[in-house]
């Protein structure tokens, strides 16, 4: 596998003539996206013996949008150098050892199409754009020249390899031109014959055209070459050979001493090995050429479906050619290739390098024409990583593209084996993951909801499920089927069923064995078993134990609810998070601690990571849920939300995490620390996953398209960017390209929505037939815009994780320019402005029948004429045809004549006003007709009802009029007017139908307040208009307005927990309330308390004690509260809390008398606790609430408060005689405080509840208390701490001892069993390096108090033989499971590196990573390194274990200082002042040191005190 980072990089861009180049040595680059990537080719790039000798090794980073040309300088000792061309408008120069721009231009008015660094001159760089300009730069200089030869788009430019100022250019409607631009860009030729677009343009590689026998022009498709031979009748000298390579299927070779072709080649179709040919592949191509350096008579050409073809130009007329890679099946780009590169190594192989449509980069040895290697790449956003739990090793990747990549990390023989996986995907994959033991079985999702299963050894298409999604499926899980319809009986159920959640909110199960039948909805369940009456969670993220006993679900308010197998009984809600679940990752259950199995961490939108540990709810199996708002561990760094969680499957505890700040962290979750951060990536996070096999190596994928496997030894940071740095790496990903708004179209963003996953614009044109996505045309207008941070919304904080599917289609390889406008708006006439009422008075009305009136304008002869006709139809009783005739011309007359000649001339008079856009004058004659009913059905079809025809309509009848209405709406409709069209749909009694089409066009106030109005009250249809506008405006952030909707639909639950969405005090405030108004007890509880505990924050002591007046459940909370007002206050007074508060009570300000008889005070007066009943009740309400460990990283707020949690139930218990509980309690604080790493509150806790130590509690206890080995873990810390105050006192001249000191209790004695007592012994013992020898001679004038005296005198509690032999254990124990760790992860590598055939050369670099990677270790350490068998050490482990199963639980149970410590510290007093510690002490510690202290941690200190 090998021990190195390895990249998978963006695709390279498509429809470009020149995006990749390669020079001498072995340096290949290739344009993806926006930058350029470049990879180390041959013996030079550091590959692993046996794999392909090549290596991505960096990235230039610099342009904002796509990079459209790229070229390497192509001269000696300029190898370093390069040039790009991007669509931002520059030509950037780089320097690829330093990744820096050296200089650059932004000449170009128009998008550049073409660029090529002048083979011939050094420093000159030539390019060209869509509008047919040329710029000639040259670097030196810094000069440059503007050419306009052709108002034609540039597709290609080369410059010529034998004369300094020749360019060839080839242009979109096929035309070559040949220019010198010496001569201000004059054409030397211009070469006719392709008539479609020019892809690529090669300059014959030797001068002169005596290399090739050619002479005579070829038209025809088989051209006559008399004996192949040709005749010589110009001077050749000058010339030169030009091959150009067209979309019209021809390659042409082109003479310029001529200026004419003389060869044609025509691309044949070839039949595609491995099946059918799909037709579309014909019509699309892009031909690329490469004329070989050291071969003149042979060119290399792309082809239609990917083939490469080297044809030799010396027998042209048979038209031969040979197919590189026949002999291996497969080998072949699958899709039409761009660019073709030739690259020399350093070992002077002649290698070709080419890139494709089918996103793969393949390397070509000329010498064979065979595949040497393949670099896949990434055409979409890398959404989900997944390693198979069978086929180890085995890495899918869900990316944007529309593909499956399943990567086979630990092939041998190729770094990059990667296989894609097309068919049935169609679109992007979102969601993946591996069946727990079916070898192949990989379920994915999709971002249009589809949910399907891959059989990964085979090549059948999917299986997809008939039950879609109606949003991206964010989450898939296998887990044990619950009760459903679906899966039948007992019999034919699988083992383990295929769980989905998508971005509607719902999860769905899917029979793994009937994909084609119905998946259920778990949601029916869980309210059937839990008689749930609210509206259920929106679920964001479904995560299975690995035992498959639990579910949890993540919602998109924030919690989390934990389910227990098989009926789904909601056994506990984690009320933490407070925006959008996005992952839930159990712990693994094969740790050397067991309990660590019940540990799940999880992230959200907030960029906190909560650790909990469910180990007590899980076993307790409560009757009724409960609920948690305390985290075990809180891993706070990240700056933006988090995207995925992964627990490391070889530590314990250690987790990794991926966020959208672009970096991934790695913590010790036990302790709460932050271990290492990568910051390779330049998108955000979306996925990572750990390595199964090395311990070292992690695997993230982003939206910059690319997946990193980086080593943890091997980064510089150790927790992510803060302040200025997060700002840097901000810029570094808004270098990315930007969205270009023109080119989107809105996304119809509804229902629930999780992270802004999708939101980017992938442009896939997503393919109806069985191929894989394709990029749209110039590959990277949506595609390579991965998106820019989304600007701040006012409206709610959840912003889409629902994908904006920008489909870009465009021909060709032209960009559409233009804004393409799809809506349909219709118009909306401007009212007129208003006019002097003198202009209005004058405007006369518009003639009701204007053609009649004109006619009766005519000259005398014409009325004249018309009063005979007239007169002729009236008296003739028959009229004759010419009557008829002149009637029918003259139809103005009908006014004068019958009623139908009159009905012609309303006709003909309607006509007309319709012609001249007058409808509403054609109606009106249509009435005055009598035809109402067919006005009507023509306004209708015309969509030009008015409100007059329409209040018209009744005259026609009662139906007509309904019919009438109903067109009338569906017009308003039309016209966007809904309001008015749900009017009209009342005034004929359409209620439901009025309220429905305001509903469906969201106008939700409106639609309530006529359902209120007209409907019953008891009707579903308002219960439903409130719920779905509840949820919109939610969505939205508008959560008051969504409260007051859900108060409508009668559901308080939902509009309590809406209003605590926002998280501030305010709002948790009046969310408590509401929640009390409405009887949701439990409800409004945890909401009181979170809100005081939010005003805690801010030491808003009496904001906080109201707030939890608002639930009488909370009495009990309130005097914790109160004593840590009062415990503040006081520590304030000895200024050792950090910042002041001005807000405290009146009660807190006293500072008389003892501490616990201010505190019981405080509770009499103002609490009312005067009864020992209400004392008990309180205990018991505070016992049930437990709170995990502290450690050194736990905030010190959050400890404080948990200390005082222990305290008010050690004053309860002494105000009740529960002298048992009290101890307990006590010593539960005071460890609380050793853990934290606070020695200061930690003897205050001993100051203010122990003024005159322990003997009063002893009294108190009895002799034969059960309690007994608690209470001396308590003397024996409080003894401790006093024992650490002396030994400060006599090193006072030390400033800095304290607080060196103080870091030796930054350890928890789990922690520092577990670490081997590394710090504790080497921490505490700081005077040793900054005295002399401890046998210095002892200064005369120290001298210790009475007090102090005694304290030492009763020193001997400490000194338990039984905890230190119980503490050895467990350091054997902690040290053999290192050792052990070690060993096999030391045997993983040689395995690996026996694998690799890479011998010893590997193991000094993993070794130097894995000692830096270790724990720091004492000088004195090295005899540890001798090896120690297994055996051994199996054996030291199970003494070890013996031992301590021996010791009595009542030893195990209670903490207790750590016992070597204390000896040693003793023994440094003894050593400054001899006199106060009595011989027989002393030498009691040095027996102790000498017997236990054998650990690596206390070797060297027990040598200088005991020898």
């Amino acid at each position: 596998m090998g021990q190195e980072p390895r990249t998978l990089p963006p695709s390279p861009n498509w429809y470009c003539s020149r995006c990749s180049d390669a020079v001498p040595g072995g340096l290949f680059g290739f344009a993806a996206r926006t930058s350029i990537f470049l990879v180390r080719v041959g013996p030079g790039a550091g590959a692993s013996a046996g794999t392909p000798p090549f290596r991505v090794v960096g990235e230039l980073v610099g342009h904002t949008e796509r990079i459209s040309g790229f070229t390497f300088s192509h001269h000696p000792g300029q190898y370093h150098l390069c040039a790009s061309s991007s669509d931002d408008g520059t030509v950037k120069i780089w320097d690829v050892e330093t990744k820096a721009v050296v200089t650059e231009h932004a000449l170009h008015q128009h998008t550049i199409s073409a660029l090529h660094w002048s083979p011939r001159v050094k420093d000159l760089i030539v390019s060209g754009d869509e509008k047919g300009v040329v710029y000639c730069y040259w670097l030196n200089r810094n000069d440059s020249q503007h050419l306009f030869i052709e108002p034609r788009t540039i597709f290609c430019l080369t410059c010529s390899p034998h004369h300094d100022d020749l360019v060839a250019i080839g242009y979109k409607d096929g035309i070559v031109v040949i220019m010198d631009i010496s001569k201000k860009g004059e054409v030397i030729h211009r070469l006719r014959g392709h008539d479609d677009e020019i892809h690529c343009i090669a300059w014959c590689p030797v001068p002169g055209e005596d290399c090739l026998s050619l002479d005579q022009e070829e038209n025809s498709e088989e051209p006559e070459i008399l004996n192949g031979k040709v005749t010589a009748h110009t001077p050749q000298s000058k010339g030169c050979y030009l091959a150009t390579g067209s979309k019209d299927h021809t390659i042409r070779i082109w003479s310029c001493s001529r200026g004419r072709g003389v060869m044609i080649l025509k691309l044949p179709f070839l039949k595609r090995r491995g099946g059918g040919i799909d037709p579309t592949v014909k019509e699309r191509l892009w031909l690329t050429l490469h004329w070989p350096s050291n071969q003149p008579t042979q060119l290399v050409s792309s082809s239609f479906g990917g083939e490469l073809l080297l044809w030799d130009l010396t027998q042209s007329w048979r038209r031969r050619y040979t197919l590189f890679s026949t002999s291996s099946e497969g080998q072949n780009h699958s899709r039409i290739v761009f660019n073709l590169c030739p690259l020399q190594t350093e070992d002077d192989r002649q290698l070709l390098l080419s890139t494709s449509m089918d996103r793969d980069v393949k390397c070509w040895d000329m010498a064979t024409l065979e595949c040497s290697w393949t670099l896949p790449s990434l055409g979409g956003f890398a959404y989900s990583l997944a390693f198979s739990p069978v086929d180890t090793g085995c890495l899918a990747i869900g990316v944007g593209d529309g593909m499956i990549r399943t990567w086979n990390t630990l092939s041998i023989k190729n770094n990059y084996d990667v296989k894609n996986f097309w068919q049935g995907v169609k679109s992007k994959v979102t969601s993946l993951c591996w069946h727990p033991n079916k070898e192949g079985c990989l379920a994915f999702g999709t971002d249009d909801g589809k949910v399907g299963l891959y059989d990964t050894y085979s090549n059948k298409p999917p299986q997809i499920s008939s039950t879609y999604h109606k949003k991206t499926v964010y989450t898939l899980a296998w887990g044990p089927p619950v009760p459903s319809v679906s899966l039948g009986g007992e019999g034919d159920r699988p083992s383990l069923t295929l769980y989905s959640c998508g971005g509607e909110g719902i999860v769905l199960q899917h029979n793994p064995w009937k994909l084609s039948g119905e998946a259920s909805d778990i949601n029916k369940l869980i309210r059937d078993t839990n008689s749930i009456k609210y509206k259920l969670p929106v679920h964001t993220e479904i995560s299975w134990k690995p035992d498959g006993k639990i579910l949890a679900l993540g919602n998109e308010d924030g919690s989390i609810e934990i389910f227990q197998f098989p009926n789904l009984k909601l056994i506990c809600t984690i009320q933490q998070h407070h925006k959008l679940v996005n992952t839930i990752s159990w712990h693994h259950e094969h740790g050397s601690q067991p309990e660590l199995s019940y540990l799940m961490a999880s992230g959200s939108n907030n960029a906190v990571i909560y650790v909990h540990n469910l180990k007590t709810v899980i076993e307790s199996n409560p009757e009724s849920p409960i609920t948690i708002t305390e985290p075990y561990r809180t891993l706070s760094g990240h700056t933006a939300k988090i995207t995925r969680l992964a627990w490391s499957p070889h530590h314990d505890g250690r987790l990794v995490s991926a966020s959208y700040d672009g970096t991934a962290q790695v913590w010790d979750a036990l302790r709460e620390e932050p271990l290492c951060n990568f910051r390779g990536h330049r998108g955000r996070l979306l996925c990572v996953a750990w390595c199964p096999l090395d311990p070292d190596c992690i695997y993230s994928g982003a939206d910059d398209f690319c997946v990193y496997k980086w080593l943890t030894s091997m980064q510089d940071h150790s927790r992510p960017p803060q302040g200025k740095k997060s700002i840097e790496l901000e810029k570094k990903r808004l270098s990315q390209p930007k969205p270009k708004p023109k080119k989107k179209k809105k996304p119809n963003l509804r229902g629930p929505v999780k992270q802004e996953l999708l939101d980017g614009t992938e442009e896939e044109s997503l393919k109806e037939n069985l191929e894989p996505v394709e990029n749209g045309v110039s590959d990277q207008e949506g595609e390579e815009e991965a998106q820019e941070p989304e600007p701040p919304r006012s409206l709610g904080s959840e912003v889409s994780r629902e994908p904006a599917v920008c489909t870009s289609v465009s021909s060709g390889n032209e960009k559409s320019k233009g804004a393409i406008i799809n809506k349909i708006s219709f118009l909306k006439k401007e009212p007129p402005k208003e006019k002097p009422e003198a202009l209005i008075k004058k405007k006369k009305a518009r003639s009701m029948l204007p053609l009649s009136t004109s006619l009766d304008h005519r000259p005398k002869e014409e009325l004249h004429h018309d009063c005979l006709v007239l007169a002729t139809a009236k008296h003739s009783k028959e009229p004759s045809a010419d009557v008829s005739a002149d009637l029918e011309e003259r139809f103005h007359l009908g006014l004068f004549t019958d009623r139908a000649t009159l009905y012609k001339m309303i006709d003909t008079e309607g006509k007309g006003h319709l012609e001249n856009g007058h409808p509403e004058l054609f109606h009106q004659l249509m009435l005055w007709k009598g035809d109402l009913k067919g006005v009507l059905q023509t306004a209708a079809e015309r969509g030009e009802l008015t409100d007059n025809l329409v209040a018209m309509a009744p005259v026609a009848g009662y139906h007509v009029w309904l019919w009438a209405v109903e067109a009338f709406a569906r017009q308003l409709c039309f016209q966007d007017q809904y309001v008015k069209a749900a009017s009209h749909l009342l005034s004929i009694h359409k209620v439901y139908e009025a309220v429905e089409l305001l509903k469906s066009n969201h106008f939700y106030r409106e639609a309530i307040a006529i359902a209120k109005a007209r409907l019953r009250p008891e009707d579903p249809v308002l219960k439903d208009l409130y719920l779905t506008w509840g949820t919109i405006l939610e969505r939205d952030g508008h959560y008051a307005v969504a409260a007051k909707c859900y108060l409508g639909a009668a559901s308080a639950y939902d509009a309590a927990k809406v209003l605590a969405k926002k998280g501030d005090a305010a709002s948790l405030r009046t969310a408590a309330e509401l929640a009390a108004i409405a009887g949701e007890e439990e409800l409004s509880a945890s909401l009181a308390l979170r809100c005081a505990q939010e005003l805690l924050l801010t030491k808003n002591w009496v904001g906080a004690q109201e707030a939890l007046q608002l639930h009488e459940s909370l009495q009990a909370q309130r005097l914790v509260f109160g004593l840590l007002e009062l415990l503040s206050r006081h520590l304030e007074e000895k200024q050792l809390s950090e910042g002041k508060s001005s807000s405290y009570h009146e009660w807190a300000e006293g500072t008389k008398g003892p501490f616990t008889e201010r505190v019981t005070t405080v509770w009499k007066t103002i609490f009312s606790l005067d009864t020992p009943e209400q004392y008990q009740t309180a205990f018991e309400k505070l016992q049930t609430i437990k709170y995990p460990s502290a450690t050194s990283n736990t905030p010190s707020k959050q400890v404080l408060l948990h200390i005082c949690h222990d305290l008010t139930l050690a004053v309860l218990s002494q105000e009740v005689a529960s002298w048992d509980a009290a101890v307990q309690a006590l010593l539960q604080a005071v460890v609380r405080s050793y853990d934290s790493g606070n020695f200061t509150i930690m003897q205050e806790v001993h100051s203010a509840f122990l003024p005159d130590g322990c003997d009063y509690l002893r009294d108190k206890l009895g002799d034969h208390s059960p309690i007994t080995p608690a209470f001396k873990s308590l003397e024996a810390f409080f003894i401790y701490g006093r024992l650490y105050e002396i030994w400060w006192a006599l090193c006072s001249p030390c400033s800095d001892s304290s607080v060196s000191v103080r870091v030796c209790h930054r350890r928890t004695p789990v922690e520092q069993s577990q670490e081997a007592e590394n710090a504790s012994a080497e921490e505490a013992d700081p005077e040793a390096a900054s005295q002399p020898e401890p046998s210095r001679p002892p200064q005369p004038d120290l001298r210790l108090s009475e007090e102090s005296e005694r304290v030492l005198s009763t020193c001997h509690v400490l000194f338990s033989a039984q905890h230190a032999t119980l503490q050895s254990s467990q350091r054997t124990v902690a040290e053999v499971q290192e050792t052990l760790a070690e060993m096999i992860r030391q045997h993983q590598k040689s395995q690996l590196c026996k694998s690799t055939a890479n011998g010893p050369e590997q193991d000094s670099p993993q070794q130097e990573g894995e000692q830096s990677h270790s724990s720091p270790q004492s000088p004195g350490e090295e005899e540890k390194h001798e090896p120690v068998s297994l055996p051994e050490l199996t054996k030291r482990l199970t003494e070890a274990n013996e031992k301590m199963a021996k010791f009595p639980e009542s030893i195990k149970k209670w903490p207790f200082p750590d016992v070597l410590e204390c000896c040693l510290v003793l023994l440094h007093i003894g050593s400054q002042c001899p006199s106060c510690v009595t011989q027989e002490i002393q030498q009691q510690a040095q027996e102790l040191l000498k017997k236990y202290g054998n650990s690596k941690a206390y070797k060297r200190y027990c040598q200088t005190f005991c020898t």
